[in-house]
């Protein structure tokens, strides 16, 4: 009887007792779950008094729930129904605008992460507002050209990443010819494909001739995904026989790659798609042309074929918009890319062609490697590997030169969040607007820093960057990756809980 009693006695404190571990458990795994973000909600709003939408700007707020924009409420509107009570940040006058999408970076990992990394390479975009990286196929070791070599890439990422990520699949000759190859390519989840017409300086990413991208787009055609093209094809330098010509000299480096490398390049290309068009052979099917630099007969090309109806894009990048050969200092390898920066009459146009809409969006082309292939202490252009390193920095660079031409954040948002994310075939993002992804960065256009020594920068190597030493407009404030707050206030989320794009 005694027992019994002692047993009913007991009862209500194990109640309590597994109450407490209950809520104890729940709020651990709680916890585990929010290391994703520095925001511990799931459910929130976000205010400002500049939310760029697809009508517009509006001061208002933003409601995420479960990583997804649920509502887009206008101030006038914000009193008029009880809201629920749930988180309210209020981010005052910044700009509340769609995270960046580039669909053109080189993170070289797995292989040769000592040049990058998905780590590194995702910290520094999300600390840059970019929500989303397309990464190449290229200069991973090994380059991502089957479905074998694309299973690498993905084991490498996983767990990796604060960002988005996607890949694009690489065309070469070994695949180009081989239709159930480049399917089994593009089965596996990549969301498009990339070439090179001249050589790509990767050994086992060889370039492609005219045939090859012609049967890829006919490939491509049934998969309504898109074919990215680095056009440059080799031709005469304008070099004399090299006695007089200065290896330090940034011009004699530009003479070896002149402006008729992507105008013979483009013409080529052009020869065939105009099987994209309706009704064409490879209807369905898109080329995409990579950091164009030369804004003369290359940009007329293109538009001509866009009128006639080709399946046609083209992409540019803020080094081409920021810096002229003119400028750059003898020996300083860090402006090295390829093709090249061309002179300031060069980005004037370039500038023009923007603003206009005849260049329909921007990339970073991060191409960084290790400081000693920059050969910055011999300063030899013409043996220095080629590539800028600027993915935190394209936001800022993108608005801080532009701002004298007169650039909108509208305009912004269509280059780096609107046409690239249609582009990549990823019609969640891109926008703030019901129903997209939560991707979305804020940030202060007025804001201006130095990009010197003390300023922190994520991706590996700081020291190749071409920007340093700049004064920038337009500072970060937060990033926000399918609802998670992975930057903000100069921290990163402390797990990497960014999502793997692939195709289906």
């Amino acid at each position: 009887m005694e027992r019994s009693l002692l047993q009913w006695r007991l009862l209500p404190l194990l109640a309590l007792i597994a109450s407490f571990l209950s809520v104890f458990f729940a709020s651990r795994s709680y916890e585990k779950e929010t290391q994703c973000s520095l925001l511990p909600h799931d459910h929130y709003w976000i205010s400002s008094k500049r939310i760029l939408t697809p009508d517009g700007l509006i001061s208002g707020s933003v409601e995420v729930n479960g990583g997804v924009i649920v509502s887009v409420v206008k101030e006038e509107d914000w009193y008029k129904e009880q809201r629920s009570r749930v988180k309210v940040t209020d981010y005052g006058e910044a700009v509340i605008m769609p995270g960046l999408v580039d669909v053109h970076a080189h993170l070289d990992d797995p292989g040769r992460s000592e040049w990058e990394g998905f780590p590194s390479g995702t910290k520094a975009a999300a600390a840059g507002g970019i929500t989303t990286l397309i990464d190449m196929p290229l200069n991973s070791d090994p380059s991502t050209v089957s479905p074998e070599t694309l299973k690498l890439k993905i084991e490498a990422a996983k767990k990796r990443i604060l960002v988005d990520v996607g890949f694009w699949g690489g065309l070469v000759p070994d695949n180009a010819l081989n239709s159930s190859a480049l399917s089994s390519l593009l089965d596996a989840g990549v969301l498009g494909l990339k070439s090179f017409m001249c050589p790509s300086g990767i050994n086992d990413f060889p370039m492609t001739n005219i045939t090859h991208i012609k049967e890829g787009l006919s490939v491509l055609a049934k998969y309504k995904r898109p074919l990215l093209v680095h056009a440059e094809v080799e031709m005469d330098s304008e070099i004399d026989d090299g006695t007089d010509n200065d290896p330090r000299s940034y011009l004699t480096y530009l003479k070896t790659r002149p402006s008729s490398w992507e105008e013979g390049a483009i013409r080529n290309l052009l020869s065939v798609t105009e099987n994209t068009r309706i009704g064409g052979s490879a209807e369905g099917a898109h080329v995409h042309i990579v950091h164009l630099s030369d804004a003369s007969s290359s940009l007329e090309m293109i538009k001509e074929a866009k009128g006639k109806g080709d399946s046609v894009t083209v992409e540019t990048c803020p080094h081409y918009l920021a810096f002229s050969a003119e400028e750059i200092p003898e020996g300083d390898t860090r402006f090295k890319c390829s093709p090249p920066i061309r002179h300031a009459a060069n980005r004037e146009k370039l500038w023009e062609a923007m603003m206009e809409g005849d260049i329909d969006m921007l990339s970073s082309d991060h191409s960084p490697t290790k400081p000693e292939l920059k050969l910055l202490s011999d300063g030899n252009f013409l043996k220095a590997w080629g590539g800028i390193s600027s993915l935190q920095f394209v936001l800022p660079v993108t608005w801080s030169y532009g701002r004298k031409y007169g650039v909108t954040l509208e305009q912004v948002a269509s280059w780096w969040s609107d046409r690239p994310s249609k582009l990549a075939g990823l019609h969640s993002k891109g926008a703030i607007a019901v129903g997209k992804h939560a991707d979305i960065v804020v940030w202060e256009p007025e804001v201006e820093f130095d990009l010197d020594e003390d300023h922190p920068i994520h991706f590996k190597h700081p020291s190749i960057s071409a920007y340093l030493g700049r004064k920038l407009s337009g500072k970060v404030v937060s990033t926000f990756v399918r609802g998670n707050l992975v930057f903000g206030e100069g921290k990163h989320a402390s797990d990497a809980c960014g999502s793997l794009l692939l195709a289906t």
